[in-house]
């Protein structure tokens, strides 16, 4: 699999990924590449955010990004790059496949999308994909999000959905206003839209409608 030796620089990755050995599985992988070099890890969305964000982020070319992450998600990590390195391609690489999961994370401006079910070299061409430009789909992802949307948490917001994964994973009003710096007024709000456009009354309800419809719950 390893590319042919070429005279341009390496491609220059970074993971972020908070399990360890997960991304000490991957980063083997990837430099076993000629044309790859990972150049930085991250444990969790705040870290890999602040080191991006600045200006020693700019020697990174491609972000490797696990959704599921301590703190802030990956969604919100991916959203808040795109406004301030709109450069830097990001390659989501999950367990998660909902079709709501993939529509947020390419409508926030993911260069690709690869489960972690994928073959070895499914990731390491949509790591090359992505960073040509192209929108890198493993082949399980490319057929969920061909399914036409009809559900009604695809009408839901970046932010809202965030929110939604936040609820789902277990987490209070007070901690999600903490981890994602708003008020808890702002979140308390977001929770009542969030329940009106699914049409549920209750957080019961609300993981009945989450488990019905295939959403990811961290």
């Amino acid at each position: 699999m390893n590319h042919p030796a070429t005279s341009a620089p390496a491609l220059r990755v970074a993971l972020a990924d908070d399990h360890a050995v997960v991304r000490a599985g991957y980063r083997r992988l990837l430099e076993l590449e000629r044309d790859m070099a990972v150049v930085a890890e991250y444990g969790d969305a705040e870290s890999a955010y602040r080191a991006l964000a600045a200006e020693a982020g700019e020697a990174v070319d491609l972000l490797v990004l696990d959704l599921s992450m301590p703190g802030r998600s990956g969604l919100e990590l991916l959203r808040r790059l795109q406004q301030r390195r709109p450069g830097l391609r990001v390659l989501v690489f999950t367990m998660h496949d909902g079709a709501a999961m993939i529509e947020q994370c390419l409508r926030a401006g993911a260069a690709g999308f690869v489960t972690k079910s994928s073959a070895p070299e499914v990731l390491v061409e949509a790591v090359r994909r992505a960073a040509r430009g192209e929108t890198a789909l493993s082949p399980d992802v490319a057929a969920i999000a061909a399914a036409p949307p009809e559900a009604p948490h695809r009408s839901l917001s970046s932010r809202e959905f965030d929110i939604l994964q936040q609820l789902l994973a277990g987490h209070g009003v007070e901690e999600i206003a903490h981890t994602l710096r708003l008020s808890a007024k702002t979140v308390s709000n977001y929770q009542t839209q969030i329940r009106q456009k699914l049409g549920v009354g209750s957080a019961v309800e609300l993981l009945r409608y989450a488990r019905e419809h295939g959403l990811a719950v961290p």
